[in-house]
């Protein structure tokens, strides 16, 4: 970490999991506590960075739409797939009813 800023302690972390209620370990607390120590270090080394000449972006890679037009194609018989379906009622699979619903 920078020397402007104080190190993450474990307690710290401890307390935040408390807030969170969150039980950790000891073993836990140890290693969370060198993890977010790194992510803010890093998010320190970041910070240090002069970005003013760079332009905001929502995705570091340029995307394009890969939309198609809708082309209306020939394709199964509803009768072809329904009569491999178990059950079948009104031109649709048939299912077992859930959570007591009424017919």
């Amino acid at each position: 970490m920078s020397e402007s800023s104080s190190p993450l302690r474990r307690d710290d972390v401890a307390k935040v999991a408390r807030l969170a209620r969150l039980t950790l370990s000891d073993a836990e607390l140890d290693l969370f506590t060198t993890q977010l120590s790194q992510v803010l270090e890093h998010a320190n080394d970041m910070n240090a960075l002069d970005l003013a000449d760079l332009e905001p972006t929502a995705h570091p890679f340029g995307l394009t739409n890969v939309f198609r037009d809708d082309v209306i194609r020939p394709s199964l018989a509803p009768e072809s797939f329904l009569s491999q379906a178990p059950d079948a009622e009104g031109g649709r699979f048939g299912v077992p009813r859930i959570l007591g619903e009424a017919p």
